[in-house]
């Protein structure tokens, strides 16, 4: 109890110990129980970021056999890299504990298919042991299954569905007082809010993840929350900000990055590094990379690593034709490695490169292709910088293509627009729709982004025809502003 208590809401090294000790005293007595305890002194380590805690929980289980035993061999021999021994026992895992009912043996059988790669098997688990835990009324396990696959879904690249699923995690994790997997949730959110282009969503997430993270020695969650601001710091022109943050998170060692995540960071530290000038790590850390992508540990990591030369080529001044093959190579190995972010970013590095060249006509289609899966994906913030330079190629993309962007809008984004293009400040907009005057401003951002525009003065000539803006027919408005609050109470009622 004292270690689940720990785990939950207070350090993770503390949980892993009191743990640890419980399987000790269960062995004999209780072994299912002992099994629990062994794997929860193994998350525990996990999140902790301690590699040789998680091998201590592993070698305690000496008396384990089947899968249990596939389980803690595997991973075992995945920690201290004998990854053709781990293949095959986690693989066993995965299809054996991947096909039970108990969300325990999922839980195990997910967290193997995310060491092995499979970030789709590791997704389909996790959600096979949420609809368990939620059949069971599990109330007390469903935080911590919403984690791992909140954390799967942003491993297999589906933005959208893994911030779906850590709101949900965040509220079962304040409901259960589960402080800890709340702090993961928040990161998970704020890695997604870097995607978007959402800075101030990000810098409350990664803040609130911190807050716990820090104190409880969450360094996975710290890791997510880091790479996230850095991110979003990148996105915003802050290269050397974004660098200085990641150097930590890339370097191995116990005041480092979390071990499981430090290879994924190295691309986007990557291109921090070469942007500032600092060349040498970016090479070195690109070096290491390359080591790890040759395992198949995770999918894009090939096309990674080929941008990842693209912009080393690029900053060494090496010949054209090196960091144009590279980028086509990066362009081409994301084909089939399904992230469309990451091949989105790839291309708006490639056109900015060419643009810089001044062959702006190449440019172009790199950029239109990298600027469509911006917006398609809603990552507004990379989705204007995708435009500027599109602009700068000198490529259409006012005019008749914001009318046509027009129609990429959510409904509420229109709604929205239309009353500002007829003078409507934030705040008689948030009135009239019922919504607070910063989600106003944050979906105007968004439509400035896809439309083209930069300000509220160009709206008129893209937003369709629409309701008058507060104020200019004082009846129409006020009878709507009425209309709504009456549904709302309707509903209330």
């Amino acid at each position: 109890m004292r270690g689940l208590a720990a785990l939950a809401g207070g350090p993770v090294m503390d949980a892993h110990e009191a743990l640890l000790r419980a399987a000790e005293l269960l062995r004999d007595r209780a072994p299912a129980e002992a099994s629990d305890a062994r794997f929860l002194a193994v998350e525990a380590a996990w999140a902790g970021g301690d590699v040789a805690a998680c091998l201590a929980a592993l070698d305690c289980g000496g008396d384990a056999g089947g899968t249990e035993r596939d389980f803690l061999d595997g991973l075992g021999a995945a920690l201290t890299v004998r990854l053709g021994e781990a293949r095959p026992a986690l693989a066993r895992v995965v299809a054996r504990d991947g096909a039970e009912d108990d969300p325990r043996l999922l839980l195990r059988a997910g967290s193997a298919a995310l060491v092995l790669g499979d970030t789709a098997a590791a997704a389909r688990v996790h959600a096979r042991a949420l609809a368990r835990a939620r059949a069971e009324h599990r109330t007390a396990l469903l935080p911590r299954v919403l984690e791992h696959l909140a954390y799967a879904e942003l491993r297999a690249g589906r933005y959208s569905r893994a911030a779906r699923t850590a709101r949900e995690g965040l509220r079962a994790a304040e409901l259960a007082e589960q402080p800890n997997a709340a702090a993961h949730q928040h990161a998970v959110l704020a890695l997604v809010a870097s995607v978007t282009g959402d800075g101030a969503a990000v810098a409350e997430h990664a803040g609130l993840a911190l807050g716990t993270a820090r104190p409880h020695g969450l360094v996975q969650a710290a890791t997510l929350a880091e790479w996230a601001l850095a991110r979003d710091e990148l996105g915003r022109g802050l290269a050397a900000q974004a660098a200085a943050r990641l150097v930590p998170l890339v370097r191995p060692g116990p005041r480092g990055g979390h071990f499981a995540l430090r290879m994924l960071v190295v691309p986007c530290f990557v291109e921090a590094a070469v942007a500032s000038g600092r060349a040498a790590e970016a090479r070195s850390a690109a070096g290491e990379y390359a080591v790890w992508a040759a395992q198949g540990l995770d999918g894009p990591a090939p096309a990674l690593l080929a941008r990842c030369r693209a912009l080393l080529a690029q900053g060494d001044g090496a010949p054209g034709d090196e960091a144009a093959y590279w980028f086509d190579e990066a362009v081409r190995r994301h084909d089939g490695c399904g992230n469309d972010f990451e091949r989105a970013r790839t291309l708006l590095a490639y056109g900015t490169w060419l643009r810089r060249r001044r062959r702006p006509g190449a440019a172009r289609e790199p950029l239109r292709d990298a600027l469509v899966t911006f917006e398609r994906a809603a990552a507004d913030g990379w989705a204007d910088h995708a435009r500027s330079e599109l602009r700068a190629t000198g490529g259409a993309v006012g005019g008749h293509a914001d009318r046509t962007a027009w129609g990429l809008l959510t409904p509420q984004q229109q709604r929205i627009a239309r009353f500002a293009a007829r003078g409507a400040t934030n705040r008689e907009i948030a009135d009239r729709l019922a919504l607070s005057p910063r989600t106003v401003d944050h979906h105007l951002r968004g439509v400035f982004a896809r439309l083209g525009i930069r300000s509220r003065v160009e709206l008129p000539g893209v937003a369709g025809p629409g309701p008058p803006a507060p104020g200019q027919d004082g009846g129409t408005a006020a009878k709507g502003l009425v209309s709504s609050r009456a549904r709302r109470s309707a509903g209330s009622s």
